[in-house]
């Protein structure tokens, strides 16, 4: 039940926007900035931010910041745990108590603990312990998020996770989540959206909590897809388990969309990426690559036939435009590789590429006459071709993209390996390039990053794509314009 002090605060955030304001979005665990551009590109004012990671702080002020002196207390990196709302409120010289200050509270919190990608590793660091993930402090962010929603009132919720939420340990977090939004006042409703539905060229599944105060009058909802994938095998599956302890009896989990065959198609990793220039450096000058800086522009490519919608709409982004080329053409340098990634057919993964390995150990050996396998020189030339992985233990440590489909999901990891992402192009044999990585994550090429090449993809891996956050945008926006607007404009909207 509300309060008298809390419907006032509604009230006049109301008021604010029936007199034409676009409503005011506090962020935690912003990143980079992918559901910012969603949200800015869907008519909603970036009004504050947090965001513990300095480069990704760094990365959001950059793109976001307009004519901010740098070291303004709106760039600065804060932790949402050790920052108040009444601090952030202060920090910025807002005028308004939290309770005022903002309409929507968003939040991509952080993943590592849900994921089952995460598990393994923390399992690890813990030493072996099986709710090491648990434990985990990350885990516990979203109480934290809970407590900012008791502090500033937001008018509407957005929250962005991986799907394995909806199972951690057994618990339905966003079922918890929900729970208590209800219980302060708000209409709930989560689900599971895949960006490749709404044209990002990448197959990455997300849990999206929307929640909307009742003094709208308005029950959440879903954006609808607008493009088809016949999903690869293996998600179907990951996402049966995800949804395991979803009740049937729910009315806040909306079923995941199916959608229609007649929709666009999704983009391909062929029209995502290849306006944008071939890179061979790593392999012809790697001294030239290695001097290479993430801000140095390089000329798009010329193409024999007409640009693709997807490169255009990425070179296109309103505030984000780039005309002549982009940056972020950074690659690893990592010479005994090169050859598989050559020779490595489109689809292979890491099981593949340690056999073509071997394949090519064997035909170099006869070549050099050095077939004595227990030999130095056999040991030395085995190191200097085959990769060290168990292929047991890393199945899908590499992929080779397929140019004729979207990509595999980009995660926060290819900070540190790349190899999840190789190039399909055998004549470039290499890894994906920062650009190409945002490119697949449908960040614009007038979007830069700070940090150098690691930090780069990992905010890149990290981020919500931005044309899906701008699908959801788009869909709060227009709940709530037919609430704040007069019923005549309303009615046109409709």
């Amino acid at each position: 039940m509300l309060t008298e002090s809390v419907a006032s605060h509604l009230q006049l955030k109301l008021n604010r926007l029936r007199s034409g304001a676009a409503p005011r979005v506090l962020e935690l665990c912003s990143g980079c900035g992918g559901l910012a551009l969603g949200m800015a590109a869907a008519g909603f004012e970036l009004s504050a931010h947090v965001e513990s990671d300095p480069e990704a702080a760094a990365s959001y002020a950059l793109n976001f910041g307009k004519d901010r002196v740098a070291g303004d207390p709106w760039a600065l990196p804060r932790d949402m745990v050790q920052c108040s709302p009444e601090d952030l409120v202060s920090d910025l010289s807002l005028s308004q108590l939290p309770a005022a200050a903002f309409d929507v509270l968003a939040a991509g919190l952080p993943c590592q603990a849900f994921a089952r990608i995460g598990r393994s590793k923390l399992r690890a660091v813990a030493g072996g312990q099986d709710d090491a993930f648990q434990r985990d402090p990350r885990a516990a962010l979203y109480r934290r998020f809970l407590q900012y929603v008791e502090e500033t009132h937001p008018l509407a919720i957005v929250i962005e996770n991986v799907p394995d939420i909806l199972n951690f340990g057994g618990h339905n977090v966003p079922e918890e989540i929900c729970d208590t939004l209800e219980m302060s006042g708000y209409r709930t409703a989560y689900t599971i959206l895949n960006a490749a539905y709404f044209g990002v060229p990448q197959v990455r599944e997300r849990l999206f909590i929307i929640a909307l105060s009742r003094s709208l009058n308005v029950a959440p909802e879903f954006p609808s897809a607008t493009h088809y994938l016949d999903l690869p095998r293996g998600y179907a599956s990951s996402r049966r388990v995800a949804l395991k302890h979803v009740r049937p009896e729910s009315l806040r989990y909306h079923k995941v969309q199916e959608p229609s065959s007649e929709l666009a198609p999704t983009p391909s990793v062929r029209q995502a990426l290849r306006d944008l220039p071939r890179i061979t450096e790593h392999r012809t000058d790697p001294a030239a690559m290695r001097r290479r800086r993430l801000k140095e522009v390089l000329a798009y490519r010329n193409t024999t036939t007409a640009l693709d919608e997807y490169a255009e709409q990425m070179r296109a982004w309103p505030g984000f435009e780039s005309q002549s080329g982009a940056d972020g053409h950074l690659v690893r340098i990592t010479p005994r590789d090169f050859p598989l990634f050559r020779r490595l057919p489109h689809g292979s993964d890491y099981p593949d590429a340690r056999r073509l390995a071997e394949a090519i150990l064997l035909e170099t050996a006869e070549a050099l006459n050095q077939t004595d396998r227990r030999t130095k020189a056999w040991k030395e030339l085995q190191k200097s071709i085959v990769p060290p992985y168990d292929p047991a233990k890393f199945p899908n440590k590499w992929w080779k993209l397929e140019p004729l489909k979207p990509s595999r999901t980009l995660t926060a990891h290819i900070g540190k390996d790349t190899y999840s992402h190789i190039h399909y192009d055998s004549l470039q044999a290499r890894t994906i390039s920062v650009r190409e990585a945002a490119r697949l994550q449908s960040f614009p090429d007038g979007f830069r990053f700070s940090g150098a090449m690691n930090a780069a993809f990992r905010q890149i891996g990290n981020a919500v794509p931005p044309l899906l956050a701008l699908a959801v945008a788009r869909k709060l926006k227009q709940q709530i314009d037919q609430v704040v607007a007069p019923p005549a404009i309303a009615q046109a909207a409709e």
